[in-house]
């Protein structure tokens, strides 16, 4: 299937590693060009070499996207070297997953207000432009509470999921659509899962164990769907919420 998206412009928060990076690969193997922001500056610059190579323009910039400045920063210059922008996913996020005032403060900076800043000052390009597609990657715990004190992180990626249902409604007549993502457990090298396999196999095992195909997902598989949603081809897709989780979740939302 042809997505569409050659010559497309992509801007990818949290574009580094794990689902962003996959993302981002994904966005340029089908032929968009693609900027990508994340704090660690030498892990961004190997991945925006692998990019590069698929041919299409890349653009990469070190950012905390919990800092309003930093972000706007890196939108405008991602633009400029790009042209336009015709994709916003926004992945970065805090991993604050206690249950402290400063776990909450940065789940509310980096995962929802690093969404509402990109999107306030993409909307109005892509509303100058004709429309664009805006993809907000939330997760399973927005959707289902575990017994684990990531309070600010579970209330941030319920809030990711409310405003993309908002943005859908509210950007419709400006031909922007709006979704959210809902990955499960998603293991790769270096992240969450991968550090808890090592050192907490047993909370590894549980959370293996709930997943009915007896494995975690990889970023790859969530980001085939989050290029699909943020391609024409889901063009009547939007103020969705999709699962990517292996009937991890059992909810019916």
């Amino acid at each position: 299937m042809d997505l569409n998206l050659k010559g497309k412009n992509a801007i990818i928060t949290g574009g580094s590693k794990g689902i962003g990076k996959s993302i981002a690969l994904i966005l340029a193997q089908e032929g968009a060009n693609v900027a990508i922001c994340a704090r660690g500056e030498d892990t961004l610059k190997n991945t925006a070499a692998e990019i590069e190579k698929t041919g299409v323009r890349v653009y990469s910039q070190t950012c905390d996207v919990g800092s309003s400045d930093e972000l706007e920063s890196f939108l405008i210059n991602s633009k400029r070297h790009l042209g336009s922008v015709d994709i916003l996913v926004h992945n970065a996020s805090a991993l604050a997953l206690g249950p402290t005032l400063n776990d909450w403060k940065a789940s509310i900076d980096v995962d929802l207000m690093g969404a509402v800043n990109a999107c306030n000052t993409v909307i109005p390009w892509m509303t100058e432009a004709g429309g664009g597609s805006i993809l907000l990657v939330s997760s399973t715990s927005g959707l289902e509470c575990d017994p684990t004190p990531d309070y600010g992180y579970t209330a941030a990626k319920a809030a990711l999921i409310a405003y993309a249902k908002k943005l859908a409604v509210m950007h419709a007549p400006q031909n922007i659509r709006a979704n959210a993502i809902a990955p499960g457990s998603t293991e790769f090298e270096g992240g969450v899962w991968d550090m808890i396999k090592k050192e907490q196999p047993d909370l590894y095992d549980m959370a293996k164990s709930m997943i009915p195909a007896g494995r975690l997902g990889t970023p790859d598989e969530v980001a085939d769907v989050a290029v699909f949603l943020s391609s024409s081809r889901a063009s009547w897709i939007t103020g969705e919420c999709v699962s990517v989780d292996g009937a991890q979740h059992r909810g019916m939302r």
